[in-house]
């Protein structure tokens, strides 16, 4: 029953939208018969010698052109976009294309000067091979389908792979020679936008009154995000009702969101005279994680937060777990003097609640300029190394940074990272609750400004210039 009612919903809903259509269509040739009487009518007057008349037949045939351009035209006209911007072709003629185009005009040139029934022959024999040419191309972009399957995570600097599959739908005919093409690169524009403004008169200090009003200006639209894969991937032979796949390998060098709205589906076939591309809309979107390979400021910072975290958790117990060999990173107040004096060697003391691992991260983005875009880069590198050491240390991890208010997960945290840019705004260590975990807190701030109850159970990485 709900299925029923569904399938008349939407027979209801396409009989509404396909009548709308037409109602506008037939309107549009109303108007436009109008215009086109009252235009005749206006020429039949100034023949006459009415001029009143023929001014005001005429001023109506304008007007009545000019609504149907403003109202119905771009309306049909962007039904009929979507209808066919999955058949939308480009063309590129080839160097091959261009030097047999010359042949044949040089070729033509000739028939005419002498009149030779062979050589336009030949003339229209290769006029004739372009537009079979073009046919030929244009049957094998026909009816394929792509999808392109990216990894669900990606990380800067790695290689990951992807999948492209070509499908061909047709029952009969094969594609020969298909490539799948990255689209062309655009570049920021400007888009016109009505912005709210208000009409003052005069425009001095003192004002007689003033409205609110509405301007026309030029917006950019935006920064164009990076594509995901450049080059190409290449289908020799693609059956009819079948489908053939190919690996596509993938590395980003920086990290961010990479974005594409559109493939290419690319060919010579049969030849080379022209390169026609099929625009194929077909989102899709990657978040590239920062690198969480070990740099050298990861190197540097380690060992000294390992050293104190080790310290800050063995310490937080009240039991005595078991005494061992002393350790270089190990504190000197848990040495037991009494059984280094027994043993001739140093031994110090373990506590229990050993295995309650816990550390906060802590980004505290800075302010635009506060550093260098090469040291805040590299700072994120260190979070984001940071972040994955101590999850791969099984070590239960939390974060904290300005506006992320998402769950202690690892990859969440790392998507935002990812997109992350200087903002100004409030520090996120001065709202810092109190917690048991171990802090390791990345920051712009000068080091005589840190909360002194932080300094207890937490490690500080200042991120400034090294100049």
């Amino acid at each position: 029953m709900p299925d029923a009612v569904s399938k008349n919903g939407l027979t209801h809903f396409l009989h509404q939208h396909v009548s709308d259509v037409w109602m506008r269509f037939l309107l549009a040739i109303a108007g436009l018969v109008l215009a086109f009487a009252a235009a005749l009518f206006s020429t039949v007057s100034r023949e006459s010698g009415d001029m009143w008349a023929t001014f005001i037949l005429a001023s109506a045939a304008l007007l009545l052109a000019a609504i149907v351009g403003l109202t119905t035209v771009p309306y049909l006209a962007r039904r009929v976009a979507v209808a066919r911007v999955r058949e939308a072709i480009d063309y590129d003629v080839t160097r091959v294309g261009i030097i047999y185009i010359l042949t044949a005009i040089v070729i033509g040139i000739a028939a005419l000067n002498t009149g030779n029934n062979l050589l336009y022959i030949v003339v229209a024999a290769m006029l004739a091979s372009i537009m079979v040419s073009g046919y030929a191309s244009a049957i094998v972009l026909r009816q394929l389908e792509l999808d392109v399957r990216l990894p669900e995570h990606v990380f800067a600097g790695r290689q990951v792979f992807g999948r492209i599959i070509l499908r061909n739908r047709r029952r009969w005919l094969p594609s020969f020679s298909v490539s799948v093409i990255p689209p062309k690169k655009r570049r920021a524009t400007k888009v016109w936008r009505w912005e709210q403004t208000t009409f003052a008169f005069p425009s001095t200090r003192r004002l007689w009154f003033s409205l609110p009003d509405r301007s026309l200006r030029r917006f950019d639209s935006g920064p164009v995000l990076p594509g995901i894969f450049e080059g190409s991937v290449y289908f020799s032979y693609v059956p009819p009702q079948s489908e053939h796949s190919a690996d596509l390998t993938l590395r980003f060098d920086r990290r961010g969101r990479h974005q594409q709205d559109s493939f290419g589906l690319s060919t010579r076939f049969p030849f080379s005279f022209l390169t026609k591309t099929r625009r194929v809309p077909l989102g899709r979107e990657v978040i590239v994680y920062p690198s969480v390979e070990p740099t050298d400021e990861f190197f540097e910072v380690l060992p000294l937060i390992t050293g104190e975290f080790e310290t800050f958790v063995r310490g937080r117990g009240y039991d005595l777990y078991r005494i061992r060999e002393y350790m270089p990173e190990d504190s000197a107040r848990h040495v037991d003097w009494k059984a280094t004096a027994k043993s001739g060697s140093p031994k110090v003391r373990e506590f229990t609640r050993e295995d309650e691992r816990k550390v906060r991260i802590v980004f505290d983005n800075p302010n635009p300029g506060a550093v260098t875009s090469d040291t805040y880069e590299k700072a994120v590198a260190l979070a984001a190394s940071l972040t994955w050491h101590f999850t791969s240390e099984h070590a239960e991890t939390s974060f904290a940074a300005q506006n992320y208010g998402g769950a202690p997960d690892l990859y969440q945290f790392l998507a935002y990272l990812a997109v992350i840019e200087p903002k100004p705004g409030k520090s996120v260590i001065d709202d810092l609750g109190p917690s048991d975990d171990y802090n390791i807190v990345l920051t712009t701030r000068p080091r005589g400004t840190m909360p002194t109850r932080l300094w207890s159970c937490s490690y500080f990485v200042f991120i400034e210039d090294r100049r």
